[in-house]
């Protein structure tokens, strides 16, 4: 995907569509220009969940330039700082990116900013979050320093969402959400054109959790199946037998998914092996149907490897609910989003099976998050998330910066 990004920001964003301005907070051209690589410095130097050590300084010093103090998180890595001084009668609005990257090798060809860590990649976006919530901070403290910014706001810089059950539960527990009212983000999405957002009100993402398991046997010679545990065999009927299973024994409505990602068994033609393991996500769109999974997955699975004599140990880890929007946050958003690009710039979305760990904060508090456009509009191939060529177009930066400014400054005028 190209990332030209000021040619595309000028097709996308010319002044025939975008309404009148009328609250401050719009990026000056220097700053974009900044913001664009401070996101390909990060693309470049992608960090695993709770590793982000080097992420983890870029993002301090940038905020400690502008003047603010920001405080590293307990574990080492992410970070909270606020801007503005909180008057202790009001709830904070806070801004939270994610600041991880995925195990996954960088395929993308013929751009500069390409990984140069083997075998990690920014493929998820969570670079652009991380760039968006710190060019929002640059900007509250520009508004600050000329006394135009109404509230206090809270930049949360997360480490670890893909590490399940996330990391967000470690921030939560390190005191990021003292004195937040609200929380707001956003996630790229490359089926969503850049200069455009995706809202919902309610669920918006899935309940993930992570699934483990082994199945034993005395092993044996392929001659002589009928005196051994065929484990071949009892593996491939667990990897295709057990998510059917499921399936029909939940709602359909729930949309619970079981899908394997990794099948290991055997090493030789010639011999039946004694061990195999299996491991996938198990996926739900709603919440009495995530609780009720570990049961039902058990169960399957259990039924199954006793029909083929497989002895079964099974691991189910708990991850993420799903993210429900809270109507007046994601109307925040909405209006945020019209007010600075207008009606045509705002979609309705699908709640979509992935997982995020977003969903932790809205245990405590009323947020939304919303669905950040990184398709070069035209764009026919769609590079999906968690593949090793997704890239975002970089116009879709000043957008979001846009979109939490005028948020967090519409919500000062509400309150």
């Amino acid at each position: 995907m190209s990332c030209a990004t000021e040619e595309v920001s000028a097709d996308v964003f010319g002044t025939e569509s975008a309404p009148a301005e009328s609250l401050p907070g719009a990026l000056p051209p220097a700053l974009r220009a900044e913001l664009v690589a401070f996101r390909r410095d990060l693309h470049m130097h992608p960090e695993l969940g709770n590793q982000e050590f080097r992420t983890t300084a870029a993002i301090k010093a940038r905020l400690e330039e502008a003047g603010l103090a920001p405080r590293v998180l307990a574990g080492g890595t992410g970070l909270v700082c606020d801007i503005g001084v909180p008057d202790g009668t009001r709830p904070m609005l806070a801004l939270r990116a994610d600041i991880d990257a995925l195990p996954i090798p960088d395929t993308k060809l013929g751009v500069a900013y390409r990984s140069t860590v083997p075998d990690r990649a920014h493929a998820c976006g969570h670079d652009v979050h991380t760039t968006v919530v710190l060019g929002a901070g640059l900007v509250f403290a520009d508004l600050a320093r000329k006394g135009q910014l109404p509230a206090p706001v809270r930049l949360i810089f997360q480490p670890a969402e893909e590490v399940l059950p996330g990391g967000a539960a470690d921030a939560i527990k390190d005191g990021v959400l003292d004195g937040v009212g609200k929380i707001i983000a956003v996630h790229c999405d490359p089926r969503v054109d850049a200069g455009r957002i995706g809202l919902r009100h309610g669920p918006i993402t899935s309940a993930c959790d992570r699934l483990e398991v082994s199945l034993d046997g005395p092993g044996g010679h392929t001659a002589r199946p009928h005196l051994t545990t065929d484990l071949v065999t009892a593996v491939a009927k667990v990897a295709t037998e057990v998510p059917a299973l499921v399936s029909r024994r939940a709602d359909a409505r729930s949309g619970l998914s079981l899908t394997w990602g990794r099948i290991e068994c055997g090493h030789a033609p010639n011999v039946i092996p004694q061990h195999a393991e299996l491991s996938g996500t198990v996926r739900c769109l709603d919440l009495k149907a995530w609780r009720q999974a570990p049961d039902l997955v058990h169960g399957a699975i259990q039924e199954i490897a006793d029909l083929y004599r497989a002895k079964s140990e099974i691991t189910y880890v708990r991850g993420v609910p799903p993210v429900v929007n809270d109507g007046t946050v994601a109307d925040l958003l909405r209006d945020a989003m019209v007010e600075r690009r207008g009606l045509h710039s705002v979609e309705d979305t699908e709640q979509s099976l992935g997982g995020e760990d977003f969903s932790w904060y809205l245990e405590h508090v009323p947020g939304a998050m919303a669905r950040l456009g990184v398709r070069r509009p035209g764009e026919r191939t769609v590079r999906d998330l968690h593949q090793g060529d997704f890239d975002a177009d970089e116009s879709a930066i000043t957008v979001g910066v846009e979109l939490f400014t005028a948020a967090a400054l519409l919500d000062a005028v509400r309150d």
